[in-house]
Formats: structure tokens, C-alpha cells, sequence
């Protein structure tokens, strides 16, 4: 492995000091983890500052951790995931930031500093819920204008609540209770009993 991130972790932890909770390094990629009122100027900090120069935001996404670690996880629900790439000094870092509400969780808005960030953060907001504070236009952008509740959270059930269909009699689509039973997730594998032995 170089000494590349080794390097770029000390620099970053040297720049941004008490804003940062965690520095991890795994498989040659740094992750930050930084505490949630700094997340706006620590992204500032990382576009301006020379020694950093992320100019673009790669991704950013949303993460539920409730199940997290077999359900050991005992840090906050939700947190948003941003990956950034500095063209400049080809460097890659990713960014993680908890949101301190499980009720309501709330970050502030990168459109400001990345507008690259305004879809990605519309499709956190939609699948997960989560609210990007100063966001210029924030409301969903996947699933429908009256669609309940936030599909990628774990307590979402698998089917849903409603199912929409074409109502010939009606000449509309409706929306009516979930028609499908409950199913079982996890697969059966069923084998005869001479499966894998030789005939």
C-alpha cells in the first residue's frame, strides 16, 4: 500500500482538528467521519482548501444503520455518504455524516458548495427521508407524489403498504391495500437426495 492516504489522513487531520470524530483507512481509502454542525464548513475546507481541492462531488447517498453489525449498532440511525475526487491532486476521499435525530434527521444541504449534490440529495430524502437543510427544491424524485413512508428504510416493509393498479371500470389508477401475502425472504434450497453425487 503507499504512503498516499497515509499522508492525506495526517494533512486532513491536521486541517480540520476537532470537526472530525473518526479517521478510518481501509483498503487504501480514507473515510472522515465528521460531527454533524461541521459538515458545512468541513466540505468548504475540502473544495478550497490547496492542500485538498475536491472539486467534485462523485456521489452522495443516504445510509440506515438500525441493523447494523447483527444489531449491535448502538451510534445513530441515519447518516449521508459522500464521495468526493480532487482532479487536481488525484486524491479520493469519503465523508460520513451521522444525523444527531433518529426522528427527524437532519443535514445541511452541499448544493451550495457541490451543485452536482442536488438529485442525490432529493433520492436521500425520498428513500430514506432524510432532510437536507437549505436545500433549494427538496421533494421526491423516485417514487410517487403520494407515495407513504421511505422504501430503502429497514423497517419498510418488503411490500409495501399500497400497490397501485389500472382500474378498467373506473378508467384511472387507484391505489388500494397490498393484495400480496407476506412472504418468507429468506431462500430454501431444495435438492433430491442424489444431488452432487456422482451417478
Amino acid at each position: 500500500m503507499s504512503a498516499k492516504p497515509e499522508s492525506l489522513s495526517i494533512c486532513l487531520q491536521n486541517l480540520l482538528g476537532d470537526a472530525l470524530v473518526q479517521v478510518v483507512e481501509r483498503s487504501g481509502e480514507l473515510t472522515l467521519i465528521v460531527k454533524p454542525q461541521a459538515y458545512g464548513a468541513v466540505m468548504r475546507t475540502l473544495r478550497d482548501h490547496p492542500d485538498c481541492r475536491f472539486e467534485q462531488l462523485i456521489d452522495l447517498c443516504g445510509m440506515d444503520y438500525s441493523d447494523y453489525g447483527d444489531g449491535v449498532w448502538e451510534g445513530a440511525r441515519f447518516a449521508v455518504v459522500v464521495h468526493l475526487l480532487s482532479v487536481t491532486n488525484n486524491h479520493r476521499v469519503r465523508v460520513r455524516v451521522f444525523c444527531p435525530d433518529d426522528d427527524l434527521p437532519v443535514v445541511a444541504s452541499m448544493v451550495d458548495t457541490w451543485p452536482a449534490a442536488n438529485w442525490f440529495e432529493r433520492e436521500a430524502f425520498d428513500l430514506y427521508g432524510i432532510v437536507f437543510e437549505g436545500h433549494p427544491d427538496l421533494r421526491r424524485i423516485l417514487t410517487d407524489y403520494g407515495f407513504i413512508g421511505h422504501p430503502f428504510r429497514k423497517d419498510f416493509p418488503l411490500s409495501g403498504h399500497v400497490e397501485m393498479r389500472y382500474d378498467p371500470t373506473q378508467q384511472r389508477v387507484i391505489y388500494q391495500p397490498v393484495s400480496i401475502p407476506p412472504r418468507e425472504i429468506v431462500p430454501r434450497v431444495v435438492r433430491d437426495e442424489s444431488y452432487g453425487k456422482g451417478r
